[in-house]
Parts: C-alpha cells; structure tokens; sequence
C-alpha cells in the first residue's frame, strides 16, 4: 500500500514538473527581448558549489538567461579552495573567465565591462568594495550588487566591516537585488542609501530537484553546515526528538560540526553531500527540516534555498518560524511550524500518510509555479526593463 502511494506520489511530481516548466519555456518565449542583452556577472564562484549555495544560483540564473536570448559572461575569482573543488569547470551556458587579482580583473576585462548592457557584481567577492568602485565608475551599461547574503550583510555593515561592499559603493550601483526582501527593501533605500532595492530571491532548477523513485530510510532529515546559532534549534527539533523517540530514524548531512557535539545513537551523520545528491538525499526522507540562520530570522523574508529544493522533491518540510515566512507556504497547508520536539514528534507520528503525501503536494505546486530559476530570470529581465525606461525617461527630461 505505501509502495503505491509512493509511485502515485512520484508520477504526480514528475507529470507537475513536466507540465509547469514546459509552460514556463512557452510564456518566457513569447515575452523574450529578441535582442538579448549583454550581462557580465562577478560572483564568488559558479565553476565550484562546494561550501557555498552562490554557484547554485548564479548557475540557474545564467541558464536561464541564455534560454531567454541573452548572453552572460562570468568572472571569477581563481581561488584554491574552489580550484580545487571544481564540479562544473566550464559551464555551458555562459562565457566563463578566471581572474587572479583585481589589477588583472581590471587589465583583461575593462572593455567587457565597458560595453556590456547590465554588470552584476555579487556579495562575498573578494575585494567587492574595490571591485565596485572599479564596475560602477567603468560601465556604460547598468551596474547591480546581488546580494545573497543581506541579512550577514547589513549585520556586517552595523558594526563598521566592509568585506564587499560599503555604503559608499551601494549608493553607487543603479540597482540593488536582495535575497531578502519585505522590509529590508526598504531599509536598503532609506538606511544605506540603494538607490533601487528589489528583492530577487534563491530558486530552485526543477530540471535538477524533482522527486526520485527512492525507499525512505529516515523519518526527518535535516541539510546545513553547522552554525552556532542555528544548533540550538537543531538540538531541540531533532535531537531531542530523536532522543525521545529511539526507534526511529533521523539524519543530519553538513559539514563543520564539532568533534565534542553528542549526536543520538539514532541519527546518522553524513559529513559531505554534494549537491548532486540532494535530490536523492530528500526524497529518502519522510519530512525535511529547515532550520534559519539568526540573521534572517531578524529580518523575515529570507527564505533558504533548502526550502524550495525540499518542497521540489516532493518531501514535506517542518520549519521554525519567522516574519514572512507565509507569503512564501501556506503555514499549515504547504509547510508544518515546530517550536519544540514535542511538535516535531506530534507531526512525525500523528500526520496520516495521505495528509503527509497531499501536503507535499500543495508545497511543490507552489515552488514550481513561483520559485524557479526561470521566474528569477524573468524577475531580473522585467526588473532591467524598468531601470532601462526609467533612465530613459530622465534623459527625455
């Protein structure tokens, strides 16, 4: 009976995952600028995805530029940890180039820079603030910060750091695109002085995360580097119900734990998961839990992108709490709140199957139809078009 569930489960992800981004391709070719654009993205890395969540992005992101006719150009910085680390060393779909230092950045591409339509300069590059003085002051075309760090980032700004990016350079590109938006929006303009804030949030390939035809192996499984301030939360909804509840099966993957943390006998640990098993990872498990950062709970409106993977693959997710969090799931309907073990455990044993199985359902049908990357190209495309006819206007003026 599970088994049947199970396959009438899958077939449905899979008939929604086909169905939607073939209508996604349709709409986006019919509303394509069939000039295309020139864009020249500086990012932290998209050749590597090992310890970071940036080349997920900006890979979606490029890909799906290109399929809506534009040309993208990447620059990154060759760093030994990524070098060494490389999963996609010539992405497809866009012109990638490596750069040792600043002064070669500026030596080899000044012209690309110059003559591009849009230059994205991403958050945590090295040297960002030099970089964007160098972007902002040579571009003839629109200059964006992309930030997908904004709540680190502001918190970063508070106490005087400037890693990559001051305020004196955020007033200076023409657009600012936050992976956090809601209020923070607004702060950007008003506090730091963004001249357009906009949100453009993570996203999810459903070319990549869709359901697969796995056994569950654990009832709740949970995907994140460590990070101190999300273990308590960890300890409470995981390991304190895997404590309560012996004979089940849990399973914590991520990197950076400390040797000393006392992990249940009953929940497996995996040290490394690359993202090419994700997929698999979350379709082995019953529930999906997501545990945010501090600093995104303090600002609301900062989903994690292991949101949109999990709910992609058709595995239900229980989530902490924060501002914001229901205008991306419906609480209750597409994605369960835990505060305590005891809500972890009340969800884990009590949920019919049926229940489970349809709440996956609902959250999937939600992240395909507005979570894609194919939603953020078109996004960043309209979110262009705007700048461009408003600076437009000006010069009429």
């Amino acid at each position: 009976m599970k088994g049947d569930r199970f396959l009438r489960n899958g077939r449905f992800m899979l008939e929604l995952r086909e169905q939607l981004v073939d209508g996604q391709r349709r709409v986006f070719k019919e509303t394509r600028d069939a000039s295309g654009l020139q864009v020249v993205m500086l990012g932290l890395s998209i050749t590597s995805s090992w310890g970071n969540g940036h080349a997920t992005t900006y890979r979606g992101l490029a890909r799906e530029l290109k399929k809506r006719g534009h040309r993208v150009t990447f620059l990154e910085r060759d760093l030994e940890w990524y070098a060494a680390n490389r999963d996609l060393p010539e992405p497809p779909y866009c012109e990638t180039h490596l750069y040792n230092n600043l002064h070669e950045l500026q030596g080899r591409f000044a012209s690309t820079i110059r003559e591009a339509d849009v230059v994205m300069v991403g958050s945590y590059v090295l040297d960002g603030v030099a970089v964007g003085e160098w972007i902002t002051g040579t571009a003839h075309g629109l200059t964006c910060f992309y930030d997908i760090d904004t709540p680190v980032t502001l918190a970063s700004l508070e106490r005087g750091k400037k890693d990559y990016i001051s305020r004196e350079v955020i007033k200076k590109y023409d657009l600012y695109l936050s992976f956090t938006g809601g209020p923070t929006l607004d702060r950007l303009e008003r506090e730091f002085g963004a001249r357009r804030a906009r949100a453009l949030y993570c996203s999810v390939d459903p070319e990549l995360y869709y359901r697969q035809k796995e056994a569950i192996r654990w009832e709740l499984g949970y995907l994140g580097t460590y990070s101190p301030d999300r273990q308590p939360t960890l300890q409470q909804l995981l390991m304190d119900a895997a404590r309560q509840w012996g004979s089940a099966k849990f399973v914590v993957a991520g990197p950076q734990y400390p040797s000393t943390t006392e992990w249940p006998a009953n929940v497996e640990r995996i040290v490394r998961l690359p993202p090419s098993e994700h997929p698999k990872f979350y379709s082995e498990q019953r529930y999906a839990l997501n545990i945010t950062r501090a600093d995104m709970i303090r600002a609301g409106w900062s989903p994690s992108v292991r949101l949109f993977e999990a709910a992609a693959c058709g595995t239900p997710i229980i989530s902490d709490y924060w501002d914001g969090l229901g205008s991306f799931f419906e609480l209750g309907d597409e994605i369960l709140i835990a505060r305590t073990a005891r809500d972890t455990l009340r969800y884990l044993r009590e949920i019919p199957e049926q229940e489970r199985t349809e709440l996956s359902q609902r959250a999937a049908s939600r992240v395909l139809a507005q979570h894609t990357a194919a939603h953020r190209a078109e996004e960043l495309e309209t979110y262009i078009g705007e700048l461009r006819r408003f600076k437009t206007s000006r010069v009429a003026l």
